[in-house]
């Protein structure tokens, strides 16, 4: 048994230093508080605030507006400034914003405090990707990536399952959701302190190389290779990830017999999948090409689109769920292997002094597909609620095929590293 169980848990050993297990602990407190109030804040700011629905969806709209307007200066300000300092404002910012929105009782406050909120969350977010990255060395890249998102799905998961009895008990009291954002809050001062306190903070690598061909967006812009993994980095998120997220459960309710209740437990299933399955998700991809794993990823969100339909061909609530679980399994597969691949992929792709660039662009991909996922999904629900599905899946076949003509183009890891980032940032500052 005790070699059963040593097996079973070396699945999951990334070798990863203790900084970036500290650094991802922060990730997961981080998450946490952000999965207190995601699932309820249109139902604070509309049934205790008193602002209509449209308000309060155009409220949380500002939170990612704002992300997405720092993300490229950002990714700038991290060519030339340390990513450490910059998270650490990132977090404060957020955390005066998160704290604001306890006790606002009027639309412009709310506004103000989202765009505060989602500023610092832009900064943090984009200076948390580089620094991920240049603590660790080439080959471990996929599996820092890999803890990353590990970190962030169960603290967000497990936050709003928490949120959800502490509302429950209260009895939907606005006291109840007031500490609920005071403790999101706190949790981003207190990643701040984890990043103060146990973080390194690496130098950027500000020169640059006659092989680059330039410095600033415009040479980002003529990397021809990074645009089409950015185009098809969009069509993942807005179709596999947003459309299951956002445009299932309307889709669910209306055209299944799967209920609220039920439509729960499968973006359970999602999380809790992500969360198991990520890091030796890593250790399969590293076997495959990046080509072939990325048309992978697409495959799958394409059979898990067209899986969605088969839920309306039965009247039985359990087997429609059945199906529904089976497509959040398969959408967590694919997610496995997209952020595991094409993070550690930028930043290969990147020269030293536009890494910054490089993943603020990565990173805005992530928030233009969110976006456009609801909106494009909720057309289509308006007028052929199928087309959803089954157009989502023919785009995805599109985008694999895509990628897989991109062919040698995309590079594959190097199998050994003898200098880790670290160690040549100081071979270069000395």
């Amino acid at each position: 048994m005790r070699r059963l169980l040593s097996r079973v848990f070396a699945i999951w050993r990334t070798g990863l230093s203790g900084p970036i297990i500290f650094l991802q602990a922060g990730n997961a407190a981080n998450y946490f508080g952000t999965g207190l109030v995601l699932p309820f804040e249109i139902i604070y700011l509309h049934e205790f605030r008193g602002f209509s629905t449209s308000t309060a969806g155009l409220v949380l709209a500002t939170v990612m507006g704002a992300a997405a307007v720092v993300t490229l200066p950002s990714g700038a300000l991290l060519d030339h400034f340390r990513a450490k300092s910059l998270m650490i404002t990132g977090n404060l910012a957020s955390a005066a914003g998160y704290a604001g929105l306890a006790f606002v009782d009027r639309p412009w406050q709310a506004f103000l405090c989202s765009a505060v909120g989602g500023a610092g969350f832009g900064v943090a977010g984009t200076a948390n990707r580089v620094l991920t990255l240049t603590l660790v060395p080439t080959e471990q890249r996929a599996a820092s990536t890999a803890l990353s998102r590990v970190a962030g799905n169960f603290g967000l998961g497990l936050g709003a399952t928490v949120a959800g009895f502490i509302v429950a008990s209260a009895h939907h009291h606005l006291r109840a959701f007031q500490e609920l954002y005071l403790f999101d809050a706190v949790t981003y001062v207190v990643f701040a302190v984890i990043l103060v306190a146990g973080i390194p903070n690496p130098r950027p690598t500000i020169f640059a190389s006659p092989s680059t061909g330039g410095t600033g967006f415009r040479a980002v812009a003529g990397d021809r290779l990074l645009l089409a993994l950015i185009a098809a980095n969009v069509a993942l998120v807005m179709i596999g990830g947003a459309f299951f997220s956002n445009v299932l459960s309307p889709f669910a309710v209306e055209h299944t017999s799967v209920g609220p209740g039920e439509l729960g437990v499968v973006f359970f299933i999602n999380t809790f999948f992500i969360v198991i399955a990520q890091v030796p998700a890593t250790r399969v991809v590293k076997r495959m090409r990046r080509t072939h794993a990325l048309a992978a990823t697409s495959a799958l969100f394409a059979v898990a689109l067209l899986a969605v339909l088969l839920a309306t061909q039965t009247r039985s609530s359990l087997a429609a769920t059945s199906v529904l679980a089976g497509v959040a399994m398969v959408i967590a597969i694919g997610e496995c292997a997209q952020f595991v691949v094409l993070g550690p992929l930028v930043a290969e792709l990147a020269p030293p002094h536009l890494l910054g660039r490089y993943m603020s662009l990565y990173g805005l991909s992530f928030t233009v597909g969110v976006a456009l996922g609801p909106a494009v999904g909720g057309a289509l629900l308006a007028t052929s609620p199928d087309a959803v599905w089954w157009g989502g899946a023919l785009v995805m076949v599109l985008t694999g095929a895509g990628l897989l003509r991109l062919g040698h183009r995309i590079p594959d890891p190097l199998l050994e590293t003898t200098v880790r980032p670290l160690e040549a940032i100081a071979c270069v500052e000395g």
